[in-house]
């Protein structure tokens, strides 16, 4: 399945990149709800090859996540992939273009689990609920005027 997010802020990429380049900052993106936490002794400095452990849960029953850097390339985008979690697989590719005077930031998700014939919907309503957290986090945090568009967000097979 295929997730993509995309969100426009009214900031250069070069003031945008380095939020996302601090791997600490992906607890203020993910909604409360899942109890995330960064287990991953900090600072965390990001390159290819780099794991990342963290503690989640997912509709109460807790779990442990590692990702992965897999490409990392300042300020246009970069790529986790999930060495161990709740997916058979997860494939995150960030990017960010410059765009209108701000910069775009698009998500890219190629993600499968077991079971999807039982719970796909239910997964893709969480997934959904979490990148609308993060886009209207975002649109906080960059101090975006409002009112300001809808998170565009698609799940598709």
């Amino acid at each position: 399945m295929r997730l993509t997010a995309d969100t426009w802020v009214n900031l250069p990429r070069d003031q945008v990149f380095p939020f996302f380049a601090d791997a600490a900052n992906l607890e203020v993106l993910t909604p409360p709800w899942l109890s995330f936490a960064i287990e991953t002794p900090r600072p965390i400095a990001m390159h290819p090859g780099r794991q990342i452990s963290y503690r989640i849960k997912v509709r109460g029953i807790p779990m442990r996540w590692v990702s992965e850097i897999s490409a990392y390339q300042p300020p246009e985008m970069f790529v986790d992939e999930q060495r161990r979690g709740p997916y058979r697989q997860w494939v995150h590719t960030h990017r960010f273009v410059e765009e209108g005077g701000g910069t775009r930031l698009l998500d890219e998700v190629e993600f499968d689990m077991c079971g999807r014939v039982l719970v796909g919907r239910l997964v893709a309503r969480d997934l959904r609920a979490i990148f609308t957290y993060r886009h209207e986090t975002l649109l906080r945090l960059f101090a975006q005027p409002t009112p300001w568009p809808p998170a565009a967000i698609t799940i598709s097979r």
